[in-house]
């Protein structure tokens, strides 16, 4: 495990974002495979193990050295491990397994097209499912024995996400014992609209550990008042 970690941080440090390159607005690409391309078109931003930058391309080629090594489809693996048996009926492994109608526009600042039609191989989900996934993370129901320890001296099970046309945070708030999703449909990567995001995320936690402290605070009853 510590090995594949490590050779999947070196992947996620070296190459290139797709939206880098420069044909990638005038042009956008209509599946994975030219989504990669795209990417595995400009140099590497770094060597292996010299600096860390994230980006969205590596977890795709990711996806495809799963594939390679179950040798068959790393969404069946998902959906037979995980999907079934947390019951994530709103979680799909690909934009081909869902109507279009049902999937939220995407939108990237000075850009008018909707993004959302764009077939990168990404998995979707709706809100209540990534919260039901994060909280098996956290309190260890989608492990197999032994694993969670093994997991948790690695990962914090959270996430933040940003794509071209969508971005999202998702944390378990121990403290309240409450899962937060926040989903946003308009993007750029100047960091303004992320900055914008985590400030709304912030202040609905706020409200949400608010209202729970409430909760957790009961009145005597009238005979209890009538002892005292």
């Amino acid at each position: 495990l510590h090995v594949r970690s490590r050779r999947q941080r070196q992947m996620c440090i070296r190459d290139s974002n797709y939206v880098d390159h420069p044909d990638y607005w005038t042009n956008p690409p209509k599946n994975k495979q030219e989504t990669l391309d795209y990417a595995l078109d400009l140099p590497a931003d770094f060597e292996p193990g010299e600096d860390y930058g994230y980006s969205n391309t590596n977890y795709m080629l990711i996806s495809d050295l799963i594939d390679k090594v179950l040798g068959y489809p790393h969404q069946q693996y998902i959906k037979e491990e995980i999907l079934i048996p947390l019951g994530l009926k709103n979680t799909f492994g690909s934009l081909s397994e869902v109507n279009i109608d049902d999937v939220m526009s995407g939108y990237y600042v000075g850009f008018e097209e909707d993004l959302k039609t764009e077939n990168t191989g990404l998995m979707l989900a709706t809100a209540a499912d990534v919260g039901k996934f994060l909280r098996a993370l956290n309190d260890g129901s989608v492990f197999n024995e032994g694993e969670q320890e093994i997991y948790s001296s690695i990962y914090v099970y959270e996430h933040t996400g940003l794509l071209v046309g969508y971005q999202s945070i998702a944390k378990y708030h121990k403290d309240i014992d409450n899962v937060v999703i926040q989903f946003n449909n308009t993007t750029n990567f100047d960091g303004y609209d992320w900055n914008l995001a985590e400030i709304v995320y912030n202040r609905i936690v706020k409200i949400v550990r608010r209202k729970k402290n409430c909760l957790l605070y009961t009145s005597p009853s009238p005979r209890d008042r009538q002892k005292s």
